[in-house]
């Protein structure tokens, strides 16, 4: 199966774009102090290797809604891609993370005032580079306005993340507010890359429609796989006693509050309390989390994965790029194993 998108429209390095943004005298200071305020931090961060995952998705996108694979602007994806590294940026900071891409949180090196200064202008520096695209303006406005509502939408579901603790919330309320915030902190960005090529190309609504459902069902999907990894991959256990130990509402316990009694559920709970309070390892109760909703939570993952690229296919038929879509998305799963 070859790759979801040629190299060469997928490595426009950001970190070249960022070369050229803190290139020669600016505002009359010379290169080497914006350096030390913006590009060392806002560098440190871009060259560590992502997934691409949302670089990929865009150029789905593109090809999905009939474009050209060599005529898609090389900078079109990565406006996503700059959106996600400043969104992690701050999401570090807001979980008083370790590690971020094998190296240490951006706010772990250069401070927290630093990292959040870089990774907020990133959201910006994102929108200007659509401004920069050779696209008709009407095209341009619309680009921009999705953008700005995705990371709108971000922060809102990231509220939801930070101020709802699960040992606070009832079992009715859980499954509610795992899916919202999954829905708008993950799929929004999502959503965003699966439209972002089409609005460009100016596809038709139709189509921009069914590109922004499939976006935001396999966003959802994606964040369930990821909560579920963070319980049953040994590589990823960091992840689950952060989620522990910050009290955050995750699908694991969405799907807890769903199939089980409200004795056991509150058994759960109560360990969740012994973590808080340091009597209990996270690691403990992480592996209890999986023994019980693992096997239908992996289920749950993978019926929503598919489903999203069925309602793909029923718009845009049999397309290779679906295809690859579908190769791609089963080397997540595995991944996450």
């Amino acid at each position: 199966m070859k790759a979801i998108a040629p190299t060469s429209l997928l490595q426009s390095s950001l970190v070249d774009l960022l070369d050229l943004e803190v290139d020669g005298d600016l505002d009359g200071l010379p290169r080497h102090l914006w350096e030390r305020a913006l590009g060392d931090p806002a560098r440190d961060f871009l060259r560590r290797p992502g997934k691409q995952f949302r670089s990929r998705l865009v150029y789905a996108s593109w090809v999905s809604a009939g474009g050209a694979a060599h005529a898609m602007p090389s900078v079109l994806p990565q406006i996503v891609e700059l959106l996600h590294a400043g969104s992690l940026i701050v999401d570090d900071i807001e979980d008083q993370a370790e590690t971020r891409r094998d190296a240490p949180a951006l706010h772990r090196v250069h401070g927290v005032p630093l990292a959040l200064n870089t990774g907020n202008w990133m959201y910006f520096w994102a929108l200007t580079l659509i401004e920069r695209l050779p696209l008709e303006s009407s095209i341009r406005a619309d680009l921009t306005r999705e953008a700005c509502q995705a990371v709108e939408r971000c922060h809102r579901g990231q509220a939801l993340d930070l101020a709802l603790k699960v040992s606070e919330l009832s079992q009715g309320e859980i499954a509610r507010v795992v899916r919202a915030a999954s829905r708008l902190k993950t799929a929004a960005l999502m959503e965003l890359s699966a439209v972002i090529g089409a609005i460009a190309l100016g596809a038709e609504s139709a189509q921009v429609e069914a590109l922004r459902r499939f976006g935001r069902d396999l966003g959802t999907g994606l964040q369930m796989l990821d909560d579920l990894g963070s319980i049953t991959s040994p590589a990823r256990a960091h992840k689950a006693s952060e989620d522990l130990e910050n009290d955050r509402p995750t699908w694991p316990w969405a799907w807890l509050a769903s199939c089980c009694s409200a004795s056991e559920y509150e058994q759960h709970i109560d360990r969740l309390k012994c973590v808080l309070r340091a009597e209990e390892a996270p690691e403990a109760l992480a592996q209890a989390l999986s023994e019980r909703v693992a096997e239908a939570g992996r289920e749950r993952v993978h019926s929503s994965l598919l489903l999203s690229l069925a309602e793909l296919q029923a718009e845009f038929g049999d397309l290779d790029i679906i295809a690859e879509m579908r190769a791609e998305i089963s080397r997540l799963e595995k991944s996450y194993e």
